[in-house]
């Protein structure tokens, strides 16, 4: 367990002031630190309400302790050891996360929707502003928005907590093992050891970790062809920028679909209503997603799912679409109404 916040060892380097004027503005001292905490918090977690939670609570009780801040450590650091034992806490007993491809193999369309799974088995989406600091370098954006990426984040979810915070600590966050092994409050070796596990877990898993920059132009051209199709619900363009073995699902269901066959027997059934929808840009987990808004019967268009697509590289297919279904918690947190007028 990492040591108790009111004993920072020392951590991870860094340039904000400690000492008596942590005490000075301590709400916007603390407050600039949300977003890089949010993302790791993220990562450990797999979701993005409990994130926000888990770093609340960090805050708080860093704002409880900080008259006893002694500054032996920095307060990045410090605010980081509070993060991670919050973490801990709240994944002691608890299932991963997942995502309807996860639970089993695909069905056909025919099976028509099962019942709904609760919201604490799926991986959830975040949207980039809330995890990944603006203020970061291009190169350094591209690179945290790739390690939020749900194929990673999934991956993430196969490790146990302990082995979870020191890959994202030493392989995302660039820690050196030293300050691992303070903040975690074990040794050097063992940060090691933990590390080769967790990077044998995802080989294993084949985790398609592969360093992405921001989408190149036929990409760009791929993902709007994608929108050209859907809101014209033409299934032949739309099926010629599926890949073969393409995913199709919509948590909180574990049905998922992957054969063209099925996608079409789909949309021009259950998912019928889907026709006509409109497709509004926002930025989920590293990858272009689209607020789908499906024709409401009373006049405009209501919120219906958040979709992230999951591109191939060089911009020749796309390798899946999700369609997160809890609209009424996502949307705002991605700042989106409700319901759109004609």
């Amino acid at each position: 367990m990492v040591a108790d916040v009111t004993t920072p060892e020392t951590g991870a380097p860094e340039t904000t002031p400690v000492g008596p004027a942590l005490l000075k503005d301590l709400d916007a001292t603390l407050e600039n630190h949300r977003v890089e905490l949010t993302g790791y918090c993220y990562r450990m977690l797999g979701s993005a309400f409990e994130a926000e939670d888990a770093v609340q609570d960090t805050l708080v009780r860093a704002w409880k302790a900080a008259e006893r801040f002694e500054g032996r450590s920095s307060l990045r650091s410090w605010l980081y050891k509070i993060a991670t034992n919050v973490c801990f806490d709240m994944l002691d007993g608890r299932q991963r996360r997942a995502l309807p491809m996860d639970m089993g193999p695909a069905r056909p369309a025919s099976d028509g929707l099962p019942a709904p799974m609760p919201e604490t088995v799926w991986l959830q989406p975040v949207p980039d502003a809330r995890v990944v600091p603006s203020a970061a370098d291009p190169a350094e954006i591209a690179e945290l928005r790739d390690t939020v990426r749900l194929a990673f984040i999934t991956t993430l979810q196969l490790l146990p907590p302990n082995q979870r915070a020191v890959l994202i600590l030493r392989e995302v966050l660039a820690w050196p093992a030293a300050e691992v092994a303070d903040l975690l409050g074990t040794s050097v070796p063992s940060v090691n050891s933990a590390l080769q596990r967790a990077r044998a877990t995802l080989a294993s898993s084949g985790d398609p970790h592969t360093e992405k920059r921001p989408l190149d132009a036929d990409e760009q051209a791929l993902v709007a062809r994608y929108v050209e199709a859907f809101e014209s619900y033409d299934m032949d363009r739309l099926t010629a920028l599926l890949a073969e073995d393409a995913s199709w699902s919509m948590p909180p269901f574990d049905l998922w679909l992957q054969t063209h066959d099925d996608i079409v027997e789909w949309c021009l059934g259950p998912g019928i209503g889907c026709d006509g929808s409109r497709l509004v840009p926002v930025q989920a987990n590293g990858a272009p997603g689209f607020a789908q808004y499906k024709p409401d019967p009373e006049g405009g268009f209501s919120a219906w799912s958040l979709q992230v697509l999951d591109v191939d590289p060089g911009g020749q297919r796309l390798r899946g679409v999700i369609f997160f279904l809890d609209v009424a918690s996502y949307y705002p947190m991605f700042g989106l109404p409700l319901h759109l007028d004609a």
